[in-house]
């Protein structure tokens, strides 16, 4: 076993209930699980030695919602959506095309990449999902990737109906709760369904949620990204960890979120890469509604891992407070995620810490663009 102790803190932010922020604190960590936190001068003795210098110490990112498991990318709908065309959600199919064509060690060579970057800005535990193969042998490839680096993996074969079955949507729907669940499932922890005008309906997600249920899965939603479309809804009826983007909601979803345990996991960096309206993260907290915030890592609607820009956007634009927005990409991810022991700092917890080269987590808003974190200790897959 090998122990680290992280000393000399300014700031740590625990987010344990008695006492959330700690000043001259220091943390042991043994094998990249936490075994003391406590003063700085009590500091017990470990194998290695990380100097904080002063600075903050936070828990690792948890990013609950990313799709890294692609070929290509979409710069040019990107340039032509600043340009001033809106989103829509069938540029999905050129990057299955992209995808379909690719090795797997092409796939793996990117994932890595991906995976590395979303660390080196403190994040430390990943949800990851399928959704660019469409295919059977596609996305058993894409989940099997995925979980070579993560044990948060989520089938998304319901992410659009490919453009081979355009003309039978009931086809597809059928292949994705039958033979492709059916091989998937052993590599995913979740399932997931894109509900749009662009995607899946409420009742086609219910049929393939439901299925996913049956076997074994979690189940996580996309919903409200272009419109309230019916999707909040049908996730909390369905009891689901999550349902993300909740971009547009009515103000009966909110009132169903916050008489739930479906977390809403906002992606800001979406809106920022769509020029969607951003949710109002204020409103929902203030509701009583569990909230996380994700990157939504995508080669479409977002190319960005950056969970301390997406921690950014939302104090600047969604009307939380520097702590809030920490929170909610911290522990709100774990709730998202279902997850104990990662997103917080106390004794057992296995998601790693994040060193800071700056006095206070306020300062992940307020240097926004400019890479603050020091050193990345622990975490988990």
């Amino acid at each position: 076993m090998t122990s680290v102790v992280v000393a000399n803190i300014g700031e740590l932010v625990t987010f344990e209930p008695e006492r959330p922020v700690r000043h001259g604190a220091a943390v042991v960590l043994v094998d990249g699980v936490v075994q003391w936190v406590g003063d700085d001068a009590d500091a017990p003795p470990a194998d290695a030695r990380v100097d904080a210098a002063g600075g903050a110490v936070i828990p690792g990112f948890v990013d609950s919602h990313s799709h890294l498991v692609f070929a290509g990318d979409r710069a040019a709908e990107f340039e032509a959506r600043m340009a001033g065309r809106p989103y829509a959600a069938g540029g999905i199919r050129s990057t299955v095309a992209a995808t379909r064509a690719a090795t797997d060690d092409e796939l793996r060579a990117r994932l890595a990449a991906l995976v590395a970057q979303a660390r080196a800005q403190g994040t430390t535990t990943l949800e990851i999902k399928s959704g660019y193969g469409l295919t059977v042998a596609d996305e058993e490839r894409a989940l099997r990737l995925a979980r070579e680096v993560t044990d948060d993996t989520t089938f998304l074969g319901a992410h659009v109906v490919p453009v081979e079955y355009a003309d039978d949507r009931g086809a597809y729907v059928d292949l994705v709760r039958g033979e492709m669940l059916a091989a998937c499932a052993p590599h995913a922890r979740w399932v997931d369904v894109f509900i749009d005008s662009g995607a899946f309906t409420v009742d086609e997600a219910r049929i393939i949620l439901q299925a996913g249920r049956d076997a074994g899965l979690g189940l996580r939603v996309h919903a409200g990204q272009l419109a309230a479309d019916g999707g909040v809804a049908l996730a909390v009826e369905l009891g689901a960890a999550s349902v993300d983007h909740c971009t547009h909601l009515s103000s009966s979803d909110i009132d169903a979120l916050a008489c739930s345990d479906t977390v809403a996991t906002l992606l800001p960096l979406v809106e920022f890469s769509t020029r969607q309206p951003y949710p109002d993260a204020r409103r929902l907290i203030d509701a009583g509604v569990s909230v996380a915030i994700a990157t939504d890592c995508n080669p479409g609607s977002n190319y960005s891992s950056s969970m301390p820009l997406a921690l950014a956007l939302a104090v600047r634009e969604m009307g939380v407070s520097p702590l809030e927005a920490l929170e909610a990409a911290t522990v709100g991810g774990a709730r998202a995620l279902r997850r104990s022991g990662v997103g917080e700092v106390r004794v057992g917890a296995s998601g790693g810490v994040v060193v800071l080269d700056a006095p206070s987590h306020t300062w992940l808003a307020y240097r926004v663009g400019v890479p603050l974190v020091r050193e990345v200790v622990g975490g988990v897959r």
